[in-house]
């Protein structure tokens, strides 16, 4: 199921890419029409490679190179904001690379922080039981999120947020504790809001788009108006007219409004169910995994790829203000597509009974060894080894009684000899 629903996820994704972005040609903005198509092929089956070597040997790799991971995503986080290196596009600088080679930093943060999270809760179970122990994760969850943040990109911040609350329900945190992050997460969201105009706008066009319609509340008016006129069985595909005149980035974050006006209410409800069994088959996938730690990384990535595609889709039907989100596997961007292939990858690997039990430093003892398999206090599977010692050649009062025993048996022997004469 869960590679069933990522490849029609992407085979949909492909489709409504170049039904969303054909029109730049006509428009002036590209000289080739399938440009954007040929760019999400080209980035899907990158992803589609990337997303079978993981489903094969990833989850080990992974959990040994999360620390690199981690701080990979963080310089990378600090290097795009530094003038000159990042790349600006729409007002936000989100990017870092050359020309079609660009990526977006917080993709890969986002995975990071899931994968470290991961690792903590399986290792040290008992670290959720309380704020202070919890607090050097969260500090750390939260300067990668502040980062994201200034960018700007609010929106992936509050998914990687949203993400790791759930690894933390998925660990065991007590509900007033989260409820407390909750609150501090809440406020800090508020002042983000207030420090920037644009944001202020997009708040205010999600409460009362007809205040500014020419203005901060275009675009969720265009798209309400687009998934409106789509009705039960839609335009048509290809028959949009607000891609190609009214709907600002439609082949991105208002990808799921040209979905539903071409293909209408049945076209986006396909759409809906397909996340929906995306989701069920990554929760199956954490619930039957073979360790803790696979378990929380199943639920982790699974609720990060659900919550973003939630949050994209709110926006769009008008029930959350624009964020900017990308949806997972149908809108384009290569980044997204590639490291989502890749979460993909990981939740194969666990599906097929993959483990990747954390390494430890064991001193190999001189004697005989068996190997045992044993699970310690956080239901982590590990590697132990129990030494069988050698027979004892004292006796009872603590004396040698190896050369007794072999003058016993030697007489022994003559007996026999004897008797047998």
């Amino acid at each position: 199921m869960l590679l069933t629903a990522t490849l029609c996820l992407l085979a949909f994704g492909i489709v409504m890419v170049f039904s969303a972005s054909s029109t730049t040609a006509l428009l002036g903005e590209s000289g080739d029409g399938a440009l954007y198509l040929k760019r999400t092929v080209l980035f899907g089956a990158i992803g589609l490679a990337v997303m079978r070597v993981l489903s094969i040997k990833g989850l080990r790799a992974a959990r040994d190179l999360t620390p690199a991971l981690l701080a990979l995503s963080m310089f990378l986080l600090l290097a795009v904001l530094v003038p000159g290196v990042g790349v600006e596009a729409n007002g936000a600088t989100r990017w870092i690379g050359v020309g079609l080679f660009q990526i977006q930093p917080s993709e890969l943060a986002k995975v990071a922080l899931i994968l470290y999270g991961a690792h903590l809760l399986a290792t040290r179970p008992k670290v959720v039981e309380d704020l202070r122990t919890m607090a050097p994760y969260l500090l750390v969850c939260g300067f990668a999120c502040a980062l994201i943040v200034v960018e700007p990109d609010l929106g992936s911040g509050l998914v990687a947020a949203f993400s790791i609350a759930m690894l933390l329900v998925v660990g065991g945190a007590k509900v007033r504790h989260l409820a407390l992050v909750a609150g501090t997460l809440t406020a800090l969201a508020l002042i983000a809001i207030a420090m920037e105009p644009y944001r202020q706008e997009r708040l205010v066009g999600f409460l009362n788009p007809g205040a500014d319609a020419a203005g901060s509340g275009f675009q969720g008016i265009q798209a309400s108006i687009a998934m409106g006129s789509g009705g039960v069985f839609g335009v048509g595909l290809g028959e949009s007219v607000q891609k190609a005149f009214y709907l600002p980035e439609a082949h991105t974050d208002m990808i799921a409004a040209v979905i539903g006006e071409e293909l209408g209410l049945l076209g986006f409800l396909v759409l809906v169910g397909l996340y929906l069994l995306f989701g069920f088959a990554g929760f199956s996938t954490a619930r039957k995994a073979r360790d803790r730690y696979t378990k929380l990384l199943a639920a982790g990535l699974t609720s990060l790829v659900l919550l973003q595609a939630a949050l994209n889709l709110f926006a769009v039907m008008g029930l959350a203000p624009l964020t900017g989100v990308p949806l997972p596997f149908v809108s384009y961007g290569g980044s997204s597509l590639l490291v989502t292939l890749g979460v993909v990858g990981l939740l194969l690997n666990i599906a097929r009974g993959g483990r990747a039990p954390a390494r430890r430093q064991t001193r190999r003892p001189p004697a005989l060894a068996a190997k045992l398999s044993v699970v310690d206090g956080g239901g982590e599977t590990i590697r132990a080894r129990r030494t069988i010692p050698a027979r004892s050649s004292r006796g009872a009062n603590g004396r040698h009684s190896g050369g007794r025993d072999r003058r016993a048996r030697r007489a022994r022997s003559r007996g026999r000899r004897r008797a047998a004469r």
